[in-house]
């Protein structure tokens, strides 16, 4: 398999040598040769930068979820005191709600017009939505609507993942795809996971920071973050316009006549883009895609709320250290997607998802309570002899709408345990710090491996049709779990406990792994179904 940054050794003639056609017969060189397919040094060169520009992209559309993701409720608060929680759940949701609804446009979009045009416009709509939410403090009132249009805006922008995916799956062959496919990955897992860590970095910064009165800007913990992020993405479009090219190659990794200049619609296909997708694959897929963007979205969102809950953290403490986890987390990813390019040449990418999953599975499964402790009930000067009930109704609002237990007069503190208001927190074991670092650990291996393994197979289950429109549709599926992720979390956890929502996340896992099971052999590539090019080979 080809590595982003290796070129395979020139020819005399200053030609590159087939990518992907490793062992062929001379005969079928020659007629390679004669059909004016081989790749040049120059070209090959320039496909790669432009694949490593999108990478840069990828990552920093993770970046612009992530960096605000725990100073979004105390901005919020700091804004506008008449914002109550009820209206973060809508501000958290409006970035996956922007993806879902872009994704499969700029999809649309790439297919039949050059792709800088989307990835540009895009972009420039994450840098201007970035802007505006540093700025959502100076209106005298409906701040909290000005942060809600600012996060719809930056969700909008990354609607560009279904681009990104959709051009190095065209611009790759198999054989060089899977390796392609886990730096994306790799990119995309370590924006989402430093993106906290960043968050960290400007909280030095402090709430107060530096106020510039001539253009009305606060810099500080909160504002920082997003500006740093809309100059990565000012870098990024000035990149796109001087590196980026339009490329495009077959599954053998044969490049097409003429170079995508003016859409993927003007590209005559060869007779190796003849043949029906399996719709059954592509629908199985979005499904597995679905689940773990799920499961990996109650995890982060879960990691704050837990860890006030059970360790009787601040809420400053909370994200300070989840920080830290998230940081090594995020080291721990990046070590694993480049084991995994190697392995998915002995292994194959069916087998490496399968394993993800139970890796998934036993994460989740350590985190159910197990011991006879139970966590510190917050404000244990409050006496009562009656067991909190949750009503029918307030099963239906989410945990940040429920009403909040206010402390006597006297009290200045932050309030730390578990709230008295979860009546799950005076039966429910704790669970304990060891337990919650080891689950982070195995969610933080199978997560990365199940990524870029169900992006890989999707690919190549497509084959070397334009793929815009079916990768906006696996991101929309992707943002749709982010969507119903903290929802999930809302209901469950805060109302019946970490047993219950841990044990159900356990249960969605065995279902994903059940339809793997079921639709395994067809997880093949397009190519290799056709008959095309052998399974080995790719």
């Amino acid at each position: 398999m080809a590595a982003a940054g290796s070129a395979p050794e020139a020819r005399p003639d200053g030609r590159e040598p087939l990518l992907g056609s490793a062992g062929v017969t001379a005969d079928e060189e020659e007629e390679e040769e004669s059909r004016d397919v081989v790749e040049s040094q120059e070209h090959y060169k320039s496909r790669w930068r432009s694949i490593w520009i999108m990478y840069l992209t990828m990552f920093l559309s993770s970046v612009g979820f992530s960096i605000v993701i725990m100073s979004v409720w105390p901005y919020l608060q700091k804004i506008d005191p008449t914002a109550d929680a009820s209206f973060l759940g809508w501000i958290i949701a409006s970035y996956s709600i922007g993806q879902m609804v872009a994704s499969p446009l700029f999809g649309l979009w790439s297919n039949h017009r050059p792709r800088r045009e989307p990835l540009v416009i895009s972009t420039a709509i994450s840098v201007a939505a970035n802007c505006l939410y540093a700025y959502v403090h100076v209106p005298h009132g409906h701040n909290k609507y000005y942060m809600l249009t600012a996060r719809a805006l930056v969700g909008f922008g990354a609607g560009n993942v279904a681009v990104v995916r959709s051009y190095i799956a065209g611009a790759t062959s198999l054989t060089e795809r899977t390796s392609a496919m886990a730096n994306t990955s790799a990119c995309q897992a370590v924006g989402f996971i430093l993106g906290p860590v960043f968050q960290t970095c400007f909280t030095l910064i402090g709430e107060e920071g530096v106020t510039w009165k001539f253009l009305c800007l606060q810099l500080n913990m909160y504002t920082t973050p997003v500006l740093f992020g809309a100059l990565l993405g000012v870098i990024n479009i000035i990149l796109i316009f001087a590196i980026f090219r339009e490329h495009r190659v077959d599954d053998m990794g044969r490049q097409y006549k003429s170079i995508n200049s003016d859409g993927e619609g003007s590209d005559v296909l060869d007779q190796n883009t003849e043949g029906s997708i399996d719709h059954v694959a592509v629908v199985a897929l979005n499904v597995l895609f679905f689940v773990i963007l799920f499961v990996f979205a109650v995890f982060e969102t879960i990691a704050t709320p837990l860890t006030m809950d059970m360790y009787s953290w601040t809420r400053k403490e909370a994200v300070f250290y989840n920080g830290i986890i998230l940081s090594v987390i995020g080291i721990e990813s990046v070590i694993v997607f480049m084991v995994v390019k190697t392995l998915s040449k002995k292994t194959g990418e069916r087998a490496i998802l399968h394993a993800g999953l139970l890796i998934v599975l036993v994460g989740f499964f350590i985190l159910l309570p197990w011991g006879k402790k139970l966590p510190n009930i917050q404000w244990q000067e409050i006496k009562n002899n009656s067991t909190p009930r949750t009503a029918p109704s307030e099963m239906l609002a989410p945990f940040w709408s429920l009403p909040e237990l206010q402390l006597p007069s006297n009290h200045t503190a932050e309030p730390v345990g578990c709230p008295v208001t979860q009546s799950w927190c005076l039966n429910t074991p704790m669970i304990y710090l060891a337990q919650y670092i080891s689950s982070d650990v195995l969610i933080g291996l199978g997560y990365p491996v199940c990524n870029v393994m169900s992006y890989t197979l999707y690919s190549k289950v497509l084959g070397p049709k334009p793929q815009g429109v079916y990768m906006g549709w696996l991101t929309a599926s992707g943002s749709g779990a982010r969507i119903l992720g903290p929802v999930f979390v809302s209901q469950i956890y805060t109302h019946l406990g970490p047993r219950w929502a841990f044990s159900l996340i356990c249960g969605v896992v065995v279902a994903s792994l059940l339809l793997l099971e079921i639709v395994y052999k067809r997880l093949i590539a397009f190519s290799v179904r056709y008959g095309r090019m052998q399974e080995e080979n790719c």
